[in-house]
Parts: C-alpha cells; sequence; structure tokens
C-alpha cells in the first residue's frame, strides 16, 4: 500500500517538475450507387432488428478515451493529408440477402468481404496477383443486423520475401444513431502468386506513422509465431489429451453423429476470383455454413460464431472443382461449443486433395444476449473421443490466448502463471508490449548526463521511464551480452544474483532474480521474469530483450524476499553504425520498482548515469568474448 501511495505522488511530482521546465516539444472517392429511400431501408431495419436486438447492439457502443497510440493527422511536405498508400477501404450496407433469419450478418459473406478488401490491399503492394496462405485467430464481439454499414479496412503491416502480413480492422455503423463500434480485427498472410521467372520478390514496406511502425515491428514476431504455431498446437495437443483420460459421460448427452453434416460445392465462375482459383472468403464462408448446421443440430436453436481458430490453406482449389465440406461438433462445453470443418477438393476421378481445416467455437444467446446452457455431447468411438479430447486442450490453448493477448496492457496482469502451453502466447506477449512502448513518440526528456539520457513518458495513468545511450560495441555482440541476465550483476548493482530456472527454448529462459533493499532494515525483493530475446529481420529491426514477470508454482515467494514483479522491461539495440551501437532500456514502472528509479525520475539523484556507465564499460570490456544462455538446472 505504501508502494502504491508513493507510485501515486511521484507521477503528479514528474508531471509538476516537467510543468515548471520550459518547453521540450520536439519540434475512395466512394461512387454512389442508386438513391437510397432512407424511409424504406428504416422499415427494413425496424422489421427485421426487433428493438430489444437494436439497442443491446447500440449498447455495446464503447466510447472510451481512444487508443493512445491512434496517429493524429500526418501532412506530408506537399501539403497533403498522408495515407497508408496500400489502404483499401469498403463499406457495405447488410441487405437480407446477407442476413439469416434471425436477422444477423452471416459470418460467411463477412468473410468473403474481409478477404476480398484484404487482397487487394496486398495486391496493391505487391503489384501482382496474390493468394491466401493464412488467417490468424478471429474472435468476434458483435453481431451485425440488416440495415447496419459494415466497414472494412486492410492494409499491409509488412512484407517479407514473397509473403506480406495485412491487417484487417471490421466496424460496424448504425445509420440511424450515429453509433460505432468493432466488430473484429483479423491478421491475413498473403503470398505474391508465382511468374514465369519464379518467385516475386516483394517490396519493403516504409512505416510513416507511430502506429505503422508498432504493426511493422509487432509483425515479426506474429510470423514468429505462426511458423512455429502448428508444432507447438500438435505438441501442446499430445502432452494435454494424454493427462485427460477417458471421456466423462453425460446423462441426456446428445450423439455426435447426430451434428455430421457432409456438403458438396461445384466450384462455378462467380465463386472464382480474378486468378481463375476459387476465392478464399467463398471457401470460408461454406466452411462456416457446414460448421453452422452442424451447431445448429446439438442445440436445436441459431447459434452465434464467436471464434476461429487460426488456419492455412493447404492448397489450392480452381474452377471445376468438387468441394466436400464435412463438419461435426467435437465437444460441448457450459456455454459453447467446438465444431470442427475440414473442406476437400477433387476433379472428376481423381482424388481428394486436403485444401483446408478449421475449428469454430458457437455460442447460443438467450432474449438478452447472454450465452445459453448447452447440451453435452456424445463422441464416437477411436476419432470422435480423440476429437473430444483435442477440444478440450484447445479450449484451455484458447483461454491462454484470450487471457494473454487478447488483453490491452493495461489489463494484462502483473504475473501470469507460466507453462508450457502457454509458452508461445506468452512469449508473443512479451515482445509484443515492449516493441509497443518502444514505438511510442512522445518521451519527455528528464535528465541527462554525459551523453546517458532519462526519459520518461506518462499515458492511461500508466508511468514509463527510458534509459538511452550508446556504446562502441558491435550490437550483436552487446545483445549476446546484455541478453545473459546471469552476469547483470557484473554492471547493474541492483542485480545481486540471478539463477536460471528453466531453458524454455533458444530464445526464451525463465530466471530468479533476487535485488538488495533500498531502505535500511528492509527486506530484500525477488523476481521471476521471463526474458525473451529477438534477433532482427532485416535492417530496421533491433535486437529485442524483453522482460516480464511469471509465476512459477515451483518458485512460490520466500519470508526472506519480497516478491517483487515487472509487467514489462528491456532493451532494445541498433546499430548505427559499424563501430556505434544504441541501447535503450525501457520499463514500465510498478510499485516493485519504482524504489530502484524514483529518485532519479524526480531529478534528486542521477544513479541511472553510474548503473549505465557501468554497463558501456562491462561492454566494451567484453566485446570479443561470447555470451551463451546454458541449459536449465532443473
Amino acid at each position: 500500500m505504501v508502494c502504491r501511495f508513493f507510485y501515486t505522488r511521484l507521477k503528479s511530482f514528474v508531471l509538476l517538475i516537467h510543468s515548471c521546465k520550459c518547453d521540450l516539444t520536439v519540434c475512395r472517392k466512394v461512387p454512389f450507387g442508386r438513391p437510397v429511400y432512407w424511409t424504406s431501408l428504416l422499415l427494413l431495419h425496424e422489421v427485421a432488428c426487433p428493438a430489444s436486438t437494436r439497442q443491446s447492439r447500440v449498447m455495446s457502443c464503447e466510447k472510451g478515451d481512444g487508443d493512445p497510440m491512434e496517429d493524429p493527422l500526418f501532412i506530408l511536405e506537399s501539403g497533403e493529408v498522408y495515407r497508408n498508400p496500400t489502404e483499401v477501404k469498403m463499406s457495405q450496407i447488410v441487405m437480407p440477402c446477407h442476413a439469416n433469419h434471425c436477422g444477423e450478418l452471416s459470418v460467411g459473406q463477412l468473410l468473403k468481404w474481409m478477404d476480398s478488401t484484404a487482397c487487394l490491399s496486398a495486391e496493391r503492394h505487391a503489384g501482382s496477383p496474390c493468394i491466401t496462405a493464412s488467417v490468424d485467430d478471429i474472435h468476434f464481439e458483435h453481431t451485425i443486423g440488416v440495415g447496419q454499414v459494415v466497414n472494412i479496412k486492410a492494409k499491409v503491416n509488412r512484407a517479407f520475401t514473397s509473403s506480406m502480413e495485412v491487417g484487417i480492422t471490421v466496424n460496424c455503423e448504425d445509420l440511424f444513431s450515429s453509433c460505432q463500434w468493432n466488430v473484429c480485427n483479423a491478421f491475413a498472410t498473403f503470398v505474391a502468386r508465382r511468374t514465369e521467372e519464379g518467385k516475386v520478390q516483394l517490396k519493403q514496406v516504409i512505416p510513416r506513422t507511430q502506429t505503422e511502425q508498432m504493426e511493422y515491428s509487432i509483425a515479426a514476431e506474429r510470423r514468429r509465431m505462426r511458423l512455429t504455431h502448428a508444432e507447438i498446437i500438435t505438441d501442446l495437443l499430445s502432452s494435454n489429451t494424454a493427462q485427460l483420460g477417458e471421456c466423462q459421460e453425460y446423462q441426456g448427452a446428445v450423439s455426435a453423429e447426430r451434428t455430421r453434416v457432409e456438403s458438396v460445392e461445384l466450384v462455378l465462375p462467380p465463386h472464382a476470383n480474378h486468378q481463375v482459383s476459387t476465392f478464399g472468403g467463398q471457401i470460408m464462408a461454406w466452411m462456416e455454413n457446414v460448421a453452422t448446421i452442424a451447431a445448429c443440430r446439438l442445440c436445436n436453436a441459431h447459434p452465434t460464431l464467436r471464434t476461429i481458430d487460426m488456419f492455412h490453406f493447404r492448397g489450392p482449389s480452381h474452377i471445376g472443382d468438387r468441394l466436400v465440406l464435412k463438419a461435426i461438433v467435437n465437444n460441448a462445453f457450459k456455454h459453447s461449443m467446438e465444431v470442427g470443418v475440414c473442406a476437400e477438393a477433387y476433379q472428376g476421378a481423381g482424388a481428394l486433395r486436403h485444401i483446408n481445416s478449421a475449428f469454430m467455437t458457437f455460442e447460443v444467446l438467450d432474449k438478452d444476449r447472454k450465452p445459453r446452457t448447452l447440451p453435452r455431447i456424445r463422441p464416437e468411438p477411436v476419432d470422435g473421443k480423440r476429437r473430444y479430447q483435442e477440444a478440450i486442450a484447445r479450449k484451455k490453448i484458447r483461454l491462454d490466448r484470450k487471457y494473454i493477448i487478447s488483453c490491452k496492457q493495461t489489463e494484462v496482469p502483473l504475473s501470469v502463471p507460466w507453462d508450457i502451453s502457454n509458452q508461445m502466447y506468452l512469449s508473443y506477449n512479451n515482445v509484443s508490449a515492449l516493441k509497443i512502448m518502444a514505438a511510442r513518440s512522445n518521451w519527455m526528456l528528464s535528465s541527462e548526463k554525459n551523453k546517458v539520457s532519462l526519459y520518461t513518458l506518462e499515458e492511461n495513468q500508466i508511468l514509463c521511464f527510458k534509459v538511452e545511450t550508446h556504446v562502441t560495441v558491435p550490437a550483436e555482440q552487446a545483445f549476446h551480452l546484455l541478453s545473459d541476465l546471469r552476469r547483470r550483476h557484473e554492471w547493474d548493482r541492483h542485480y545481486q544474483k540471478c539463477d536460471v530456472i528453466i531453458q524454455a527454448d533458444e530464445d526464451d529462459t525463465i530466471y530468479r532474480v533476487a535485488t538488495p533493499c533500498v531502505s535500511k532494515g528492509g527486506k530484500g525483493q525477488d523476481f521471476i521474469l521471463l526474458a525473451s530475446r529477438r534477433k532482427p529481420c532485416d535492417s530496421r529491426d533491433p535486437y529485442l530483450i524483453a522482460l516480464r514477470s511469471v509465476t512459477l508454482p515451483t518458485h512460490p515467494a520466500t519470508e526472506d524476499y519480497t516478491r517483487g514483479e515487472v509487467l514489462c522491461a528491456g532493451f532494445s539495440i541498433w546499430e548505427e553504425s559499424n563501430a556505434v551501437t544504441k541501447i535503450s532500456y525501457y520499463n514500465q514502472a510498478t510499485p516493485g520498482v519504482l524504489p530502484y528509479i524514483s529518485n532519479d525520475i524526480a531529478g534528486l539523484s542521477s544513479s541511472f548515469y553510474g548503473t549505465f556507465h557501468s554497463c558501456n564499460k562491462y561492454l566494451e570490456e567484453n566485446r570479443d568474448s561470447l555470451a551463451v544462455l546454458p541449459p536449465s538446472d532443473l
């Protein structure tokens, strides 16, 4: 309580100091179609969307203080307002032909619009035809009613060698209340179609704004997660299902066989894109259709799609293909169910080709838009039981993902329990949080001494600080030396002792760090830290060492130390030349960290200079040594 009180008072004091200092301010066309008869549209809206439904949708329109990362208008030298050159927008009024019998926009139709918009953005950047390779997890926050407007925006966040990440945002607009709300966000990977000369080499994306820089930076970490996703998920399913044992029997359970759906579609020219391949959005829409039928057969009610897990297109499909779509409810939980869907293609007497598989999570909402309790499922023998158990494991993985990744940074708890099943998401959150902090542009210089600078930043009641310096050591060598926390005590007096607890993988390590007491007569602090280090993907990326607190059941708090917590900290290491490296240390202040830096932030001390002067000396003395992370002692 004392630390939290001190934390609040200190932030006010820092703002007062800064207010007394001198000013440090650093220096589609939308084609109109046929006239819309608003009276008829309003009547259509009233009939299709009951008042209670419309009211719940409007009430869900959240008007916060805005995203702190949202950029102000960026004015070019020509005087024009900057707009991302890859940005594509689509706006559609939801008509009855787009909706289901409940007057809600079909998710399949929404997926087609999203894929189309994203593809146009990718092709605008590539300058050549592109195909959908994969789509990350999508969580649908709200449904959309007839008469409302769907606004979709897509832009290329980053291009790699021949693939690129396209970010997609979808919001809904109620024309009769001027209310807008977010529906979903998604990230899709597109690949430039091969030409006769071979693979298309994509040009690099040049981020111009703070938000673009953040998305560009985090895209590399998302790509890393995608490349290992399938293998990691397979390992997690194997380990988790082995611990589940036999399937639990429920009285009155519905047979899974009853929910099985099989449907065939003939790919015709309207289903193909301008490359004569089956439109990826169309395949997703067909898959959503059979999944909805399977979910409906379980509950005898209209289900609402909430989540689609990350999926990859395994192969192409073309005009003339017969697409066989199969769906079945794998498992039903208290308020949700998982439906597995598979799409295969064949031509004539040819063999079946696997096109895509996906897992979709459905809910059934009552009249108050709350999830209803669902009947349980009785799985089929052998494969059915395997799918049943794997669905339980995937549910845990989804909870980890939602708990760790989907939360806003202000909602993430200081320490998250670590285990092998959430390692991938914790590492992603660890690195992306540091990249978001580093992308901030409104840092204020607090003090400077001998080219070591201390900056502060306060946003949304969160205080962050940054220490910046330059060293004459190659960036890669500085990265190797600083990423080994066991040697940090050689230059940082706040690190008394540091031991490796778990070597999760080559780039992720869990340490226990012991620090001395700041005040006389008190106890020292200890921290359980996940350290995630990342090498740059290209010259526009820094070396990164990200730190955050985790909890381990094998290492609870002890009486000898006060358990401290770190929400986000770490190093960003930029190679400015062959001989000069810029090192920036970031930390999002918490009550456990503030005592070590509070005097420096308030201008009452410059101990940060001594610490980073020692860091410079340590790096220069060890510029020819090699730091290697050891295996875990456990």
